[in-house]
C-alpha cells in the first residue's frame, strides 16, 4: 500500500478507531469548561441538568408529570451529546493525521567516535547513537549522505553541505575545520566527502530548539466569519434566554404560568441549537474533502480560514522549486562544438553522485542522445567530487575530462579569471545575473564551455499562480537567497511580491505585518526555517517533502509537494463557509416556525384566541412542545449528510449567494418544522407519549 493511499485508509470519515474513541470523548466534553465554548450547546446542557434534576424530583415525590420530564431531558441531553461526539470526531480527526506524520518520524543516528583524539578519517571506531544522546564535547564523524546530527564546529575534514532545510539557500555550501567555515547545524546533510564535528548545543539550544520557541510564540487569529458567528450565536442565545424569562413573566401576570420544563423546551427549540451542532460536522467535511486532494488538515478551523485567504507566502526551495540546481543548458565556447561539451561533461560527471551530478548526465542524455560510455578495460581513473578541489572528473585513454567550479577549473587549464576568454567571463556573469550557477568545463586543459545550473520552476506552476491572482490572493516567495536569483525565480514563476535573504524572523514580522492590516495568510514551506512563519500563518500548509518541523508547525500537509494545490484549499474553504452560512440560514428560519407549536401550547388555555397559531392542529400542548423538542434534535441529525456533502462551490458574488440561501435554505427553514413536527405529533399521540 503507498503512503498516500495508507493514509487515506486511515482517515477515512468514519474510521471505526476514531468513533470508538469519540463515543468515550463526547461524554468527557461534557465538562462545562470545554462547553461554556460554544454557548448554544452549553445553554442546552444547563438546562438539561436542570430538566433531569426536576424529573428526579417529580419521581421521587410522585408529583407532576416524570413521564413528559424525563422524555423531555432524554432529548436534551440526546442533542447534547450529538453535538460534543460530533466535535470529538472532529479533533480524533486530527489526532490521528498527526499521529500518521509522526509515525514517519526516525531518529537521527550519530556516530560517536569513541577515541576521538586517535586515528583519524574513516577508520576511527565509531559507535552508532541516538542524536538526542550526544553531549557537549562529544565528536561524531559525519559522512556523504548523512545528516549533522546536532550543532557543532567541524575539527577535521572538508565537505560539501545542503544546508536548505534549514537557511532556504538551494546552493550546498563547503565547510571545513579552521577558520569561519567550521560551524554545522543540527538536521544539514552532508553531500560528499566526510567530517568529523564536535558537538557544541546543550539540550534546548539548538538551532532547531529555537525553531520550536518561535513555533510555540506564535498565535493564530481567528478568521473574521469565526468571530461574527461567535457573536451571533451567543447574542441570539442572550436574546432568546431574555425572551423566555419575559414570557414567563407576563404569564404570571395573566395567572397561567406554564411550568420550568415547558419553558425549557421552548428555550432549546428557539436558540440555534441546529447550527450549533453541526460546525464541527461541517468542520470534518472539509477535512475529508483536501484528504481527497492528498491534504491532511488537522483542523476544521485551519480549512475555514483557507476560504478567506488574502495572501499566500511560499518558500522558494522545496516548495516553488525542486529543490536542487539541475542543468538546464550547456554554453560552448566559440570553436567548440556544442555536442563535444555535453560529452565531455557526460564523461567528468559520471562520477558525480550529486543531484547535480545527475542533473548533467540526464541533460546530455535527453538533449543530444548520448549514452554513458563503455569504460571496460580502459582503465579509467575516476576523480570523483571533493570538496577541496570543488572538482569532478576522469583520465582515459591520454584524456583529462574535468568540471566544477570556475576558478577551480581556470586553475585546472593554468588560467586566471583575466586570462579567461571574453565570451566565457560573459557567459559566467550571465548565468550569475539569472540567478543560476556556472560549472566550467576543461579538457586537456582547453576550455570546453559551461554548464548553467538553475533552481528548476516546477511545471505549470505560473499558470496557478495567476488563477490564484484571479480569486483575489496576493502570492509573495520568501526565501534565504540572494536578491538575484530570488528576482530570477519570482519572474519565472510568476509570483506578485518576494522578500529575499529573509531569516526565520523576517518571515514571521511579515506574516504578522500583514495580519496586522486585516488580511488572512497562508504560507507553504518545506523546512525547518519556515517552521516558525507556518506556525504563525492563518493556514500553514507544509510540503511532505519537507522536514519534520514544518510538517508538526504547519496545521495542513501536502502529499503532493504541490503549493499550487492552495487553489483547491480555497475553494474547499470557501465551500465551508457556504455550507456552514446556508446551514445557519436553515437554522434560524426553522426557530420561527417553531413559535406556531410551542406558543399555542403555552398560551392557549388563557388566551383562547391564539388557537389560531396552531394551524399544525397539534394533539395536545404536551404533544406539541414534546414534538418540537424531539424534531429539534433529529434535524441536526438529519442535516448531516448536507453538512458532510457541503453546498456545491460557485464563483458567485455575496448578492447572489444571499438571495441563493433565502429562496434555498430560508424557505426550506420555513417550512420544514410545520412538517416534521406535525408527522411527530402523530406518531407520539399515536404511541400516547403525551
Amino acid at each position: 500500500m503507498s503512503a498516500k493511499s495508507e493514509a487515506k485508509h486511515t482517515l477515512a470519515l468514519f474510521d471505526p478507531g476514531i468513533i470508538g474513541q469519540a463515543a468515550a470523548d463526547a461524554f468527557k466534553k461534557l465538562a462545562p469548561s470545554q462547553l461554556m465554548r460554544n454557548p448554544v450547546i452549553f445553554v442546552t446542557e444547563v438546562v438539561a441538568a436542570l430538566v433531569t434534576l426536576l424529573w428526579l424530583r417529580d419521581t421521587i415525590n410522585g408529583t407532576g408529570a416524570p413521564f413528559f420530564s424525563g422524555q423531555i431531558a432524554a432529548w436534551l441531553w440526546f442533542t447534547v451529546l450529538f453535538a460534543t461526539f460530533a466535535e470529538a470526531v472532529a479533533e480524533g480527526r486530527g489526532k490521528a493525521q498527526a499521529a500518521t506524520l509522526r509515525a514517519t518520524r526516525s531518529d537521527t543516528m550519530a556516530k560517536r567516535l569513541m577515541d576521538p583524539d586517535g586515528r583519524s578519517g574513516l577508520s576511527a571506531v565509531v559507535q552508532a547513537v541516538s542524536a538526542l544522546d550526544l553531549k557537549v564535547g562529544d565528536v561524531v564523524l559525519v559522512e556523504a549522505g548523512d545528516l549533522i546530527p546536532s550543532d557543532g564546529d567541524i575539527i577535521e575534514g572538508v565537505a560539501s553541505v545542503n544546508e536548505s532545510a534549514i537557511t532556504g539557500e538551494s546552493a550546498p555550501v563547503i565547510r571545513e575545520a579552521g577558520g569561519d567555515r567550521s560551524a554545522v547545524t543540527g538536521g544539514t546533510t552532508v553531500l560528499s566527502d566526510w567530517i568529523k564535528v564536535r558537538i557544541t548545543a546543550q539540550a534546548g539550544e539548538t538551532f532547531i530548539d529555537r525553531m520550536i520557541a518561535l513555533v510555540e510564540g506564535a498565535e493564530r487569529q481567528k478568521t473574521p466569519n469565526e468571530l461574527a458567528l461567535s457573536v451571533l450565536l451567543a447574542g441570539l442565545t442572550l436574546i432568546f434566554l431574555i425572551a423566555v424569562a419575559t414570557l414567563y413573566g407576563l404569564a404570571v401576570y395573566s395567572g397561567a404560568a406554564p411550568t420550568v420544563v415547558v419553558l425549557v423546551a421552548l428555550l432549546v427549540t428557539l436558540i440555534p441549537t441546529t447550527i450549533g451542532g453541526l460546525l464541527s460536522a461541517i468542520g470534518i467535511a472539509g477535512m475529508d474533502r483536501l484528504v481527497r486532494f492528498n491534504v491532511l488538515a488537522t483542523s476544521g478551523r485551519a480549512v475555514e480560514a483557507a476560504g478567506d485567504v488574502d495572501t499566500l507566502l511560499l518558500d522558494k526551495t522545496g516548495t516553488i522549486t525542486f529543490g536542487n540546481r539541475m542543468a538546464s543548458e550547456f554554453i560552448a565556447l566559440p570553436g567548440v562544438e556544442l555536442r563535444k561539451l555535453a560529452e565531455a561533461s557526460l564523461l567528468a560527471s559520471l562520477a558525480d553522485e550529486t543531484p547535480e551530478g545527475r542533473s548533467i548526465v540526464a541533460l546530455a542524455k535527453g538533449d543530444f542522445g548520448l549514452t554513458e560510455p563503455d569504460l571496460a578495460g580502459k582503465a579509467p581513473v575516476v576523480i570523483p567530487f571533493a570538496a577541496q578541489t570543488r572538482l569532478s572528473g576522469v583520465e582515459v585513454q591520454g584524456r583529462s575530462v574535468r568540471k566544477g567550479a570556475v576558478d577551480s577549473v581556470l586553475k585546472f587549464a593554468g588560467l586566471t579569471s583575466e586570462q579567461a576568454p571574453t565570451e566565457f567571463r560573459h557567459g559566467v556573469e550571465r548565468i550569475s545575473r539569472s540567478g543560476g550557477t556556472p560549472l566550467a568545463v576543461a579538457e586537456n586543459g582547453v576550455l570546453l564551455g559551461l554548464i548553467h545550473l538553475k533552481d528548476v520552476v516546477k511545471p505549470g506552476i505560473k499558470e496557478r499562480f495567476a488563477a490564484l491572482r484571479a480569486m483575489g490572493i496576493k502570492t509573495v516567495m520568501i526565501t534565504g537567497d540572494n536578491p538575484l536569483t530570488a528576482a530570477a525565480i519570482a519572474t519565472e514563476a510568476g509570483v506578485d511580491d518576494f522578500l529575499a535573504e529573509a531569516t526565520p524572523e523576517d518571515k514571521l514580522r511579515f506574516i504578522r505585518k500583514e495580519q496586522t492590516g486585516g488580511r488572512l495568510v497562508a504560507m507553504c514551506g518545506d523546512g525547518t526555517n519556515d517552521a516558525p512563519a507556518l506556525a504563525q500563518a492563518d493556514v500553514g500548509v507544509a510540503m511532505q517533502t519537507g522536514t519534520q518541523a514544518a510538517r508538526e508547525a504547519g496545521n495542513m500537509v501536502d502529499l503532493d509537494s504541490d503549493p499550487t494545490k492552495l487553489i483547491e484549499i480555497v475553494e474547499i474553504g470557501k465551500q465551508l463557509l457556504m455550507t456552514r452560512g446556508s446551514l445557519t440560514t436553515f437554522s434560524i428560519a426553522n426557530d420561527v416556525a417553531k413559535y406556531f407549536a410551542i406558543l399555542p401550547a403555552l398560551f392557549v388555555a388563557t388566551y383562547p384566541e391564539l388557537g389560531a397559531l396552531n394551524v399544525m392542529h397539534l394533539a395536545s400542548p404536551q404533544s406539541a412542545i414534546l414534538s418540537a423538542v424531539i424534531f429539534n434534535a433529529l434535524i441536526i441529525v438529519a442535516l448531516i449528510p448536507l453538512a458532510l456533502q457541503g453546498v456545491s462551490y460557485r464563483a458567485v458574488g455575496a448578492a447572489a449567494l444571499l438571495r441563493r440561501n433565502l429562496l434555498i435554505y430560508g424557505v426550506g427553514g420555513l417550512i420544514a418544522p410545520f412538517i416534521g413536527i406535525k408527522l411527530i405529533d402523530l406518531v407520539v399521540a399515536a404511541l400516547h407519549l403525551a
